[in-house]
């Protein structure tokens, strides 16, 4: 999908606010929802998934299952509100060994496993909104031993709200974000500081 376009600085593959934040994702839903609702803490519209099994409602871009992101930007943030239930949310990357990896990382394992293809991370979720920061190239090089090229696919599953998923080329500090990149606007931080 972006192979042909350089990458950097920011690239956006969903916003909560956007008028089609999901036009780029494909939804598995089983008992469970994906669906826009008024979040209270960011006093916003955010999008929800929602399920009793965390492998059977999820969304994933992109859409097309044929198809791959091709991003080279090394660095995915998601900004995702703990719900205090199971959730986990999975990346596929190619290596420089022209092998697709897939990093897992979910608040119920407990310890890092890795597999020839795949690699289970254990993550700990602050309370409310928290902002994921996940260095692809890091987790590749330390999981395999070797480089990151680009990232093919990724998936977000039950539980948790979403505000925006974005890849960049480096860690950007709160500062530093675009006011639109930041969980909240301008506005918001103003009124909190009150």
């Amino acid at each position: 999908m972006f192979q042909n376009n350089f990458h950097k600085g920011f690239l956006s593959i969903f916003y909560s606010l956007g008028s089609k934040p999901l036009q780029m994702w494909d939804k598995k839903v089983m008992n469970g929802h994906v669906q826009k609702m008024m979040d209270n803490d960011l006093k916003s519209t955010v999008w929800e998934v929602e399920g009793i099994n965390v492998n059977t409602s999820y969304i994933t871009c992109p859409a097309d299952p044929k198809k791959t992101l091709g991003i080279n930007l090394p660095f995915l943030v998601m900004m995702i509100k703990n719900q205090r239930k199971n959730f986990t949310f999975e990346v596929q990357v190619l290596d420089d060994q022209n092998i697709r990896r897939r990093f897992r990382a979910s608040n119920y394992h407990t310890k890092m496993r890795v597999m020839p293809f795949i690699c289970t991370l254990p993550m700990e979720l602050d309370e409310g909104w928290n902002k994921i920061q996940f260095d692809l190239s890091d987790f590749t090089k330390q999981a395999y031993g070797t480089n990151y090229v680009k990232t093919l696919r990724v998936q977000i599953h039950a539980n948790c709200r979403i505000r925006r998923v974005y890849f960049s080329d480096r860690f950007y500090s709160d500062d530093e974000l675009p006011d639109e990149y930041g969980l909240y606007s301008q506005v918001q931080k103003k009124k909190a500081k009150q």
